[in-house]
């Protein structure tokens, strides 16, 4: 079984370039293409995209993944309806937090995704059912935070390698 440092960033950029994922341009002010499915290769362009900031559009990404009303996705991230409707018509980026907390979340529901054998109605109940592993939370409730959101990892990788959460 391969493993992500198997392979060389090279290759990393050119077999996402090839699957159609959006790639962040060298400069990070923009993304290739849409529908928005963050695609950062390595951990220095990752850092760089979070610095520069990801557009407010990508919590639209988050919202169609989740399967929730964007309304639900603006209160996770503390943002009001007016202000995200202007942003987004301006086309601005989030802040440092919030784009990191997009770039991490965006993995962990394509990670979780790939967990339930795409089967993103399975996937959706596990998010909303309480866990005994996230001390009876469900890892829905759990997504606000980067802490959150490695926890709710370390759950589907219990359930990904047969230690059920």
């Amino acid at each position: 079984m391969k493993t992500p440092s198997d392979k060389s960033p090279k290759k990393t950029i050119k077999n996402a370039k090839s699957k159609a994922y959006p790639v962040f341009d060298e400069e990070v002010s923009s993304i290739v293409s849409e529908p928005l499915a963050l695609y950062v290769p390595n951990s220095l362009e990752r850092l760089s995209a979070i610095r520069s900031g990801i557009p407010y559009a990508a919590l639209e990404t988050i919202s169609q993944k989740l399967n929730q009303p964007i309304k639900a996705i603006l209160e996770l991230f503390n943002i009001p309806q007016t202000t995200y409707n202007k942003k987004k018509s301006e086309q601005a980026l989030l802040g440092t937090r919030d784009s990191e907390i997009i770039i991490l979340l965006t993995e962990l529901l394509d990670y979780g995704n790939q967990v339930f054998n795409h089967e993103q109605s399975k996937f959706q109940r596990w998010l909303k059912k309480p866990n005994a592993a996230l001390a009876g939370h469900t890892p829905e409730s759990m997504l606000d935070t980067s802490t959150g959101i490695a926890e709710v990892r370390l759950c589907l990788d219990k359930i990904e390698y047969g230690n059920f959460a």
